[in-house]
């Protein structure tokens, strides 16, 4: 029975995924553009993105209060 079945898979041909990815390793790769400029793309995408941000942060004139010590002052108690 086991004979069998193994003869019939055989005859599918199903590679396993050790095989395939075996037989890929051994093919020439050529370059996409991913594999060319795709952390140039991503590195430059960041720093516009950050150069950006900080610019609108500093030139739309957000007062940001990141701490209040020594700008807040008690008021006086009113008593009425």
């Amino acid at each position: 029975m086991f004979l069998l079945t193994r003869n019939a898979l055989n005859r599918f041909k199903i590679r396993s995924i050790q095989q395939i990815r075996s037989r890929q390793s051994h093919e020439n790769h050529s370059q996409d553009f991913h594999d060319k400029y795709g952390n140039t793309v991503l590195a430059s995408g960041t720093a516009f993105c950050v150069v950006a941000w900080v610019f609108i942060a500093t030139r739309i004139g957000i007062e940001w209060n990141l701490s209040p010590v020594g700008r807040v002052a008690p008021k006086e108690w009113n008593d009425e």
